[in-house]
């Protein structure tokens, strides 16, 4: 490969709206290594929703691009699909619950199924990369970024349904990414805004915040990524992504695949290393693949340009860009050609496994753990956008009626503390910790189906089994029905 090549190998750009003629040029100009899709560039329908046709010939003509490259290898057509909050493709796919519901549940078989569910909607529409599962340890209510895009607080179970998850994405055809090392979910910092600072010590970090990825690790997992965390005790002021010995204490793990930076236009690393200058140090620094630079044609002469300078070692670049080729030449070997019967799923068909998961979540924190929760009718109030209406279709199917009886309270994503007789967090569960209501659940997810394994619980049609992935106030993890 020349210099050129191999500076766009280690590039996965983003581009805006639905200019993808232009994006296809750039990645065949600059040998880019494929693509982002971000919610911006999704094709939708009159009525909204995705239309997957286009959906899958947006894909199909950014892999043409590479293809065009002459490289041997397919590019990558990458997407950030966790369920729960973070979600760029929605309907007609499945709507999926947050992650914690798979920590609340305590299934890794069913985990397992519900990664190769989500992954195998993906394949139809031409993704073959999934920044997902979010594999970081929640430190709780102090934790602002994760939340319940973590699946527990407790680093073993994190670990082991983040393992599971993922293998379930493989199986799928899809490849997963562990994210984000050296862990997100105990700082207080968003890192899209500015840069959050890890105080813990390295043994702290290797008893709980790295277990995850050690499993990954072991497991043989391909992809890890870094976030946009300062860790002073390995390297202070600096984020991790751009950081020499973060990259080595991931490797130090046994960690022997992709190291992908998170994005590097966040806010994090955007105001301290503008035009390019992110990218170079996170190469050198040890990252393989470096995720939407603010400006891709920037990114790739300033790694032209450090190439020739000798502040890039030239076997650091090779290095990288023989990671990213081996991965993507690997996974043409392994996953199942799209179109090969049994590869991928039609859109839709994982609602049966999501409501499933939402059935074996919901967990009771306070009040009965058998029998109806409410005489035949409900009140309902709070919730975010479209929740109300959600619960009330749903607490119709179950057979209760709305507008009277005991007031079930629904707390939306980052919601108050609510009161009434009934408090549901919709997301994290946190907000259950200062609620005034005798009877408190967590639903860990805002699906149709979620409400539909709530509307059940309340009804007295189905137990809660759910036990809580992490202390909430005064209910310690592992708090629910046994």
């Amino acid at each position: 490969m020349t210099p050129e090549e191999k500076a766009g190998q280690v590039l996965l750009p983003f581009f805006k709206g639905n200019h993808v003629d232009s994006q296809a040029a750039v990645i065949q100009r600059l040998h880019l290594a494929g693509s982002i899709i971000m919610g911006d560039n999704v094709p939708r329908d009159p009525q909204g929703k995705v239309d997957v046709t286009a959906m899958a010939a947006l894909n199909q003509r950014l892999l043409q691009a590479v293809a065009a490259d002459g490289r041997r290898w397919p590019g990558i057509i990458a997407v950030d699909q966790e369920g729960g909050m973070v979600a760029r493709i929605g309907a007609p796919l499945t709507e999926w619950p947050a992650p914690m519901s798979y920590g609340a549940a305590g299934n890794e078989t069913l985990t397992r199924e519900a990664g190769r569910g989500l992954a195998g909607e993906l394949v139809p529409l031409g993704f073959n990369l999934d920044f997902a599962p979010d594999t970081d340890v929640t430190a709780g209510p102090q934790d602002p970024t994760i939340g319940a895009r973590s699946m527990s607080a407790d680093p073993a179970a994190a670990a082991s349904q983040g393992v599971a998850f993922s293998q379930g994405m493989l199986a799928a055809g899809v490849l997963p990414t562990v994210k984000h090392f050296p862990g997100h979910g105990s700082v207080t910092t968003d890192s899209h805004l500015s840069l959050p600072v890890q105080p813990a010590g390295i043994d702290v970090l290797q008893a709980r915040d790295w277990k995850p990825f050690q499993a990954a690790a072991a497991a043989g997992l391909p992809i890890a990524m870094t976030g946009h965390i300062a860790v002073p005790a390995l390297e202070p002021g600096v984020p991790a992504s751009l950081s020499a010995p973060n990259y080595a204490a991931l490797r130090s793990l046994g960690f022997k695949g992709v190291a992908v930076t998170d994005a590097l236009n966040m806010g994090a690393v955007e105001k301290q290393y503008p035009a390019g200058e992110a990218a170079v140090k996170a190469l050198t620094a040890g990252a393989d693949l470096l995720l939407m630079p603010e400006d891709v044609e920037q990114a790739h002469a300033a790694i032209l340009q450090a190439l020739a300078s000798g502040s890039l070692p030239a076997a650091r670049l090779d290095e990288a860009a023989r990671r990213v080729a081996t991965l993507m030449t690997w996974y043409a070997r392994t996953a199942p050609a799209p179109g090969t019967p049994g590869a991928g799923a039609p859109a839709g068909s994982g609602a049966a496994l999501s409501s499933r998961v939402s059935a074996s979540a919901v967990t009771v924190l306070a009040g009965p753990c058998t029998g109806a929760l409410v005489p035949g009718a409900v009140r309902v109030a709070g919730g975010g956008p479209g929740d109300r209406e959600r619960f009330e279709a749903a607490a119709a199917r179950a057979g209760l009626a709305v507008g009277s009886g005991p007031l079930v309270s629904l707390i939306p994503y980052g919601g108050k503390p609510a009161g009434g007789d009934i408090a549901v967090a919709l997301d994290a569960p946190w907000p259950l910790q200062d609620s005034t209501a005798p009877v408190k659940l967590a639903l860990y997810g805002r699906s149709d189906t979620a409400f539909d394994a709530l509307a059940a619980v309340l009804a007295g049609k189905a137990p809660a089994p759910g036990k809580l992935p992490a202390a909430v106030g005064p209910y310690p993890a592992g708090t629910g029905c046994a």
